[in-house]
């Protein structure tokens, strides 16, 4: 949709009101909901103000210290969300609704760049003085629940019920059970303005994933999280519930699969194809950073839950050609040869995860590295292979002390999401949990 687009529809009386959202940390979407008019008049050109606590809370938005963008000591000023026109779309989940993002700066101007797109958008700049952009798809899975998200609530998130009772990997009968909410988000998303391509059943019980046609870097971070915002309100709306946590019991954990290639600026010719020697070291250095920048491809206490051998969730810093056992998973052939990232799960933050992908790999051209042998094989039980991180703790040690991460990122950015891991862990750490109870409540 463009301006004129809306305001046509504006006119007409079919779009009153506007979302303007911008990604926070956690990587959720956060703004206004804007009268149309309004956002003609005055926002459209001059952007809206929110406070600068948004990028300084934790998942339950509780205010904490450690973060001098953000504080009681600065007062929680505002920055300003400035609309990017070119993400402008209709919202078909909500009527007459319309949504834009927004790029996060301070008053003057200056970009706030602990902001996940702003991260994202300073490694895109980077391969642009190269001469390079970044093509990207993010495949998200996610369980579908039969209770609402009040039920689930209220419940304390235990006994839901999932949308179907077995493994519908797939399986078009099984993934039939929920063809009407399968449905509804395809062609909402669809409405939206995303290519949408298909929708399958996973493996665990109620799980399933909806993939969409790559992008450019920028444009899938930003469908990512539109996606998965209406995910959830369209499933509320069916009294259904979506979650995206990495790993929500002992069956499989919910993925994010990250596809990355290059493509030249000038003729779009991909790079990956006729440049070998920029595919192998780029390879290199996504291979050579991973475990020092997995902070920002699993965020979250849960997200590690998900690392276990045997499960389709990486363990091993390995790569191969269509190896579902590597961290790194290379498909495609000729202009689609691709690096696969089979780290992130569903939780991931898609601007963080590809700023990082592109960082690392950028990295392994600068230094030239060469790219190790593949894996031919189960990855899991290769021997001589480093692993991931296996904990939110040992991740957050390993991004702090990253001079590749100072490098790229800058103290500031680095800085900011340590002190978010560090926040995670002080609240984890000072909680009593069920399994602890069921442990020791009377065995112990």
């Amino acid at each position: 949709m463009t301006l004129e687009e809306l305001q046509a529809a504006v006119d007409e009386g079919t779009v009153d009101t506007v979302l303007l959202g911008m990604t926070d940390m956690q990587g959720r979407l956060m703004g206004k909901r804007l009268h149309a008019h309004h956002f003609l008049s005055e926002v459209a050109a001059h952007g809206a103000e929110a406070c600068s606590y948004l990028l300084a809370v934790d998942v339950e938005m509780n205010t904490v210290d450690g973060y001098p963008l953000a504080s009681w000591e600065s007062g929680y000023g505002d920055f300003v969300l400035t609309p990017d026109m070119s993400t402008l779309a209709d919202v078909p989940w909500q009527e007459g609704t319309a949504m834009v993002l927004a790029d996060v700066s301070w008053p003057g101007g200056e970009p706030v760049g602990p902001s996940p797109r702003q991260i994202l958008r300073r490694q895109l700049e980077r391969l642009a003085e190269r001469g390079w952009g970044a093509l990207a798809a993010t495949e998200l899975e996610f369980l579908i629940y039969e209770d609402s998200y009040e039920q689930a609530f209220d419940g304390g998130y235990r006994d839901l019920t999932p949308a179907n009772r077995y493994n519908v990997d797939y399986s078009l009968l099984g993934t039939a059970r929920v063809e009407p909410l399968l449905r509804r988000i395809r062609n909402c998303m669809h409405g939206a303005g995303i290519t949408v391509e298909d929708s399958k059943g996973e493996c665990n019980f109620g799980q399933h994933e909806i993939n969409f046609r790559y992008a450019d870097a920028l444009t899938t971070a930003d469908q990512h999280v539109v996606y998965k915002n209406g995910a959830k309100e369209i499933a509320a709306q069916a009294g259904q519930s979506i979650t995206f946590m990495a790993k929500v019991d002992q069956r499989e954990g919910s993925s994010c699969h990250v596809h990355l290639s290059l493509r030249e600026l000038d003729g779009d010719a991909p790079v990956f194809a006729d440049q070998p020697d920029v595919f192998d070291a780029f390879l290199a250095g996504q291979l050579a950073c991973v475990r020092e920048l997995t902070l920002l491809l699993a965020p979250n206490i849960n997200s590690y839950k998900r690392y276990a051998d045997g499960s389709f969730a990486p363990t091993a810093v390995a790569w191969g050609d269509d190896n579902r056992t590597c961290a790194m998973r290379v498909v495609g052939h000729g202009p689609s040869r691709r690096i696969e990232c089979r780290a992130p799960g569903a939780d991931v933050n898609p601007y963080l995860a590809l700023a990082a992908l592109i960082a690392a790999g950028l990295h392994g051209l600068e230094e030239q590295l060469p790219l190790p042998p593949r894996c031919e094989g189960n990855a899991y039980t290769a021997e001589g292979t480093e692993r991931l991180p296996s904990t939110l703790r040992e991740a957050r040690g390993l991004f702090a002390e990253s001079a590749l991460a100072r490098a790229a990122f800058g103290d500031e950015v680095v800085d900011h999401y340590v002190n978010m891991a560090d926040v995670e862990l002080a609240a984890f750490d000072a909680h009593v949990t069920d399994w602890e109870r069921v442990r020791g409540f009377e065995r112990l």
